[in-house]
């Protein structure tokens, strides 16, 4: 169990932490004709759409509550009734996810009550179904946020199979179809692998979100859509108490996983990651145990592809030293994959306390920012950095390459698109991996013995270099 080191600054210098409520957001974007809707200002939400925007490349339908000066003190309930009527009327999504804001927050809004207020001035509207989630960004970070939606989404959304006044579960009457609830860092690209995956046995996987088909860069048939296109229907949501199996991947949802078997009671497989050859392996037998099938012949090939190039690679990452910076189930999944590979973790910082980190098998993390990374790279001589965007000028100042992982990453075309997971994923890591260390090699300095530089100063001629080790 890794010690968590507490903050010792009263600010934070280069923050690392993407908020709560930007988190929780991204959980609704995987739902078809979905809104998130943020109780805050103006300012909020622009600024997270911004981010969005520039990590997916893509338009993100996201609204505000607009509270100003006079609501932040008198009170912003009559905003929440008012943005709900005005989206339900304008755009009818099937789903609007109300999260709050800091401001909201500090303010003391009731959402709960506020939804309350809209169902019974609006009846026309009952087909529209909201979700509230208390997510201020002054606490937690990304991937809380995310998993704090995802268990109001079910806990909202998901009929309650389990006691039934029949006594008998619903569990299997789908007997193709599997739940995978997915943590936050998994990206689109790792989201296709895991549908690829369990397609290949023939099972039919339902991703709870689906950001594999809202937010993997496709473009749209139609003209103008206010809403996600594509993500996870709400009807099919509903019947996950119907499936054969729940699969979940992430310790940070590990609250949104127990929600679900409570309601549903339906069998479930967790795995902290998909980003080692042994976790993949558990992974193909769990389906192939589901499925009744044998694991299909490709994923066979792809493994002993991936063998050869941990042999091709361990000269490089092997003994080498790498700093970590990002949200604690990343963390886990990198310090798995490196760690099989021989490379040391020196520095790892977060940016808010988990208890994903209960099982990981480090001295101590760093809750911090990016300038406690640099300043715990330097001390221990860290040859490597992962992490966003916004650890790069830390790497430049430490003069070492960086690998981007997480979110946002700005500043790198097709990040939101890469996948770590499966067999391929973990292949193509290591080779990029083991890339940034080649293109950065250091190579080491000549050696001039001080012995021989007395005698060529006494005999006068000139002085010979001597190839050996460095001091």
């Amino acid at each position: 169990m890794a010690e968590l080191l507490k903050r010792k600054k009263a600010l934070s210098v280069s923050p690392l932490k993407a908020s709560q409520t930007m988190g929780a957001a991204l959980a609704f974007l995987g739902f078809a004709r979905s809104m998130p809707l943020m109780h805050g200002s103006q300012g909020c939400t622009a600024f997270a759409k911004v981010f969005f925007v520039r990590h997916f490349r893509e338009p993100i339908p996201l609204q505000t509550t607009a509270m100003d000066q006079v609501s932040s003190v008198m009170g912003a309930d009559e905003n929440v009734v008012e943005a709900l009527r005005v989206i339900s009327g304008k755009s009818s999504p099937a789903l609007i996810g109300l999260v709050t804001t800091g401001l909201a927050e500090t303010q003391g809004c009731d959402i709960q009550r506020s939804v309350k207020q809209f169902r019974q001035e609006n009846p026309d509207f009952q087909k529209t179904e909201i979700v509230a989630v208390n997510s201020p960004d002054f606490s937690g970070c990304f991937e809380s946020g995310y998993a704090l939606a995802l268990q109001a989404i079910i806990e909202t959304l998901v009929p309650r199979t389990a006691g039934s006044q029949s006594g008998k579960s619903r569990a299997s009457l789908r007997p193709k179809q599997v739940n995978v609830l997915c943590h936050a860092n998994l990206t689109p690209g790792d989201l296709e692998f895991i549908v690829d995956s369990i397609e290949s046995f023939g099972l039919r996987p339902m991703l709870i979100p689906d950001l594999s088909a809202s937010l993997d860069g496709h473009l749209s048939d139609e003209r103008f859509n206010p809403l996600t296109t594509g993500g996870l229907g709400i009807d099919d949501l509903k019947t996950a108490g119907e499936s054969a199996a729940t699969l979940v991947i992430g310790e940070s949802i590990a609250d949104a996983a127990n929600s679900l078997f409570e309601r549903t009671e339906v069998p479930e497989t967790r795995f902290q990651q998909l980003m080692t050859m042994e976790s993949i392996d558990r992974w193909l037998q769990r389906l192939s145990e589901i499925s009744q099938r044998p694991v299909p012949r490709r994923w066979r090939k792809q493994r002993q592809q991936l063998q050869d190039a941990m042999l091709d690679t361990h000269f490089m990452i092997g003994a080498s030293r790498y700093s970590f910076a990002g949200d604690p189930d990343l963390l886990i999944g990198f310090e798995a994959m490196l760690s099989s590979m021989g490379s040391e973790l020196v520095a790892a910082v977060i940016p808010a306390r988990s208890k994903s980190l209960d099982s990981l098998s480090l001295s101590s993390v760093q809750i911090g920012d990016l300038e406690d990374l640099e300043e715990l790279s330097a001390l221990h001589r860290s040859q490597l950095i992962i992490g966003n965007s916004h650890a790069v000028d830390s790497a430049e100042r430490l003069q070492v390459p960086i690998l981007r992982a997480g979110f946002p990453q700005y500043d790198y075309l097709g990040g939101f698109q890469r996948c770590w997971s499966g067999y391929r994923g973990i292949q193509q890591s290591l080779f990029e991996l083991a890339n940034l260390f080649v293109a950065h090699h250091q190579e080491i300095p000549a050696y001039r013995s001080i012995y021989k530089q007395e005698q060529y100063q006494r005999d006068g001629s000139s002085p010979a270099l001597t190839i050996g080790r460095g001091h």
